[in-house]
């Protein structure tokens, strides 16, 4: 009898500490994604102990593949980061939807998030974060452009400026007419579409004032009026209106071109619920606007701009419309092989 009561007392403890460990969200995510307010507010209200863990696309791929999914909860890869690493390595699970309210998202983006994230019939990703590129314009001197080939505009001459990488590629194909993320699957066509911009780019040289290659240096262009428009993020375009207000981001009439960090459940999950958990708590508009505040980008939380910083709020609305939102190109995968033919046409445009 005594042995009995020693064994169920050592089956009790070994239950509790389970429970106990069992009760803690293991986080794999970005830096300003799960700020300690967030946190805190979200152990009080479910007694789950979150464990935050800052990392990157390339960390992230690599700790799951190295323990085939184990060691997190939950964690937040880019949306074209997802299918190419799940067929690679079985890293990721599908997600049960019905324990997501789907009710807090904005729509276009949770189907697209939907729809690049599945495979065999499965889904494995819902939209969190996001950041788009597009116009910064400067509605003083250039309050005709609204698409990025209207940066060629002969009254433009030497007064803009856009970075020699694929977002210009890409932003001007759609500007077009084009639809380049419609080619990825058919290389002779993305050729034909990058020729074409190719030539439109070398055409509009004599209006780039500098092709900038960091931040600082677009920023600068901007703020001293050497340029009254660029390409470049939101984010570039609303820390400029900050001091002229004159200057904001401009969503091109052809499409925003965007990214998303998404969440995802790791093969191995040890607390799935928990995850779920987190999910629908940091997408309630209230909350997801503390980590917009915290990350500096806006989150997938329909309604979320009405409770950030009267500043943002203003200048994210001014930016985008619901329209605008819903027209966003929202990066796919890249297929192995459309980079060097990217490469040579922008090699070719600089060099011209």
């Amino acid at each position: 009898m005594k042995k009995l009561t020693v064994l169920s007392a050592a089956i009790a403890l070994s239950l509790s500490v389970s429970a106990q460990a069992a009760e803690e969200l293991r986080l794999l995510t970005w830096g300003g994604y799960a700020p300690q307010e967030v946190v805190d507010l979200f152990e009080q209200e479910t007694g789950i102990k979150v464990k935050v863990t800052k990392s990157n696309n390339e960390e992230m791929i690599s700790k799951l593949k190295a323990t085939r999914g184990a060691g997190f909860d939950l964690a937040q890869p880019s949306q074209d980061r997802i299918t190419s690493a799940q067929k690679a390595h079985n890293i990721y699970k599908p997600l049960d939807l019905s324990k997501i309210d789907s009710s807090q998202f904005i729509q276009s983006m949770l189907a697209a998030t939907k729809d690049q994230s599945t495979l065999g019939g499965d889904v494995y990703a819902v939209p969190h974060v996001w950041g788009s590129s597009g116009l910064i314009v400067n509605k003083a001197d250039a309050a005709d452009i609204q698409d990025y080939t209207d940066l060629c505009k002969p009254a433009y001459a030497g007064k803009v400026t856009y970075r020699l990488k694929r977002p210009t590629l890409i932003g001007f194909a759609f500007a077009m007419g084009e639809d380049p993320f419609a080619a990825y699957a058919d290389k002779d066509k993305y050729q034909q579409i990058m020729e074409k911009v190719g030539q439109k780019l070398t055409d509009c040289k004599a209006n780039v004032k500098a092709y900038w290659s960091g931040g600082d240096a677009m920023l600068n262009l901007m703020r001293s009026g050497e340029t009254t428009a660029a390409m470049a993020w939101d984010a570039g375009g609303w820390k400029l209106n900050k001091d002229n207000a004159d200057i904001n981001f401009v969503a091109p009439k052809s499409g925003a071109l965007g990214w998303i960090d998404t969440f995802v459940l790791p093969r191995k999950t040890k607390n799935e619920e928990a995850a779920y958990k987190w999910i629908n708590f940091v997408m309630q508009p209230n909350i997801a606007a503390m980590i917009t505040e915290s990350a500096g980008n806006f989150t997938a939380s329909k309604g979320s701009d009405a409770y950030v910083d009267a500043k943002l709020k203003a200048q994210y609305q001014a930016s985008f419309s619901p329209a605008d939102i819903d027209n966003i190109k929202w990066y796919p995968p890249v297929p192995a092989g459309l980079e060097k033919i990217e490469g040579k046409i922008l090699d070719r445009v600089k060099a011209y």
